[in-house]
């Protein structure tokens, strides 16, 4: 059973529904497209593009603040937030709106994961990856795959997360 979490100022919307894993997979759907789960190398393509436009430690930041809201609970309360944030970026103020409210649900449903030795850090290890050490989509997105979580562990501890 599908689940609207936001709809956004162009009709596009998030949703919780079942994917491969569990019943918490996000999903966007565009005005007349398809409802596709957006993957990290979409999320880290935008984030790259605002990069260059607002500078790396902008979008890091601002993600930071986002990554601080997710707990395991969707908050009404938060999306506002990211959306006046996403205000800040102008006319990317959408763009911005969509990436970081996936990345907030993205962060909530690892932390909803069971028996999850990571949860949301996982995702802010491949953030900064791409924004702090500059690393290519590709590798942000990819080059935790096949690790133990204790090594990925440790590699936020490192980097003090």
């Amino acid at each position: 059973m599908k689940e609207i979490i936001k709809q956004f100022s162009d009709n596009s919307y998030l949703e919780y529904a079942p994917g491969k894993f569990d019943r918490w997979c996000v999903y966007l759907t565009r005005p007349g497209g398809p409802r596709i789960p957006p993957k990290d190398t979409d999320c880290f393509r935008v984030l790259q593009d605002l990069a260059g436009t607002y500078g790396a430690d902008r979008v890091y930041r601002d993600y930071i603040q986002v990554y601080e809201m997710a707990g395991k609970q969707v908050r009404d309360s938060d999306l506002v937030d990211i959306t006046k944030l996403a205000n800040t970026y102008g006319t990317d103020a959408l763009r911005v709106d969509i990436v970081f409210s996936i990345l907030y649900l993205t962060m909530i449903a690892e932390e909803r994961k069971a028996n999850t030795h990571l949860g949301k850090r996982i995702k802010r290890l491949g953030v900064h990856a791409l924004l702090v050490e500059h690393n290519s989509v590709s590798d942000a997105a990819n080059f935790m795959r096949h690790m133990k979580w204790t090594e990925i562990a440790k590699l936020c501890t490192q980097r003090g997360f």
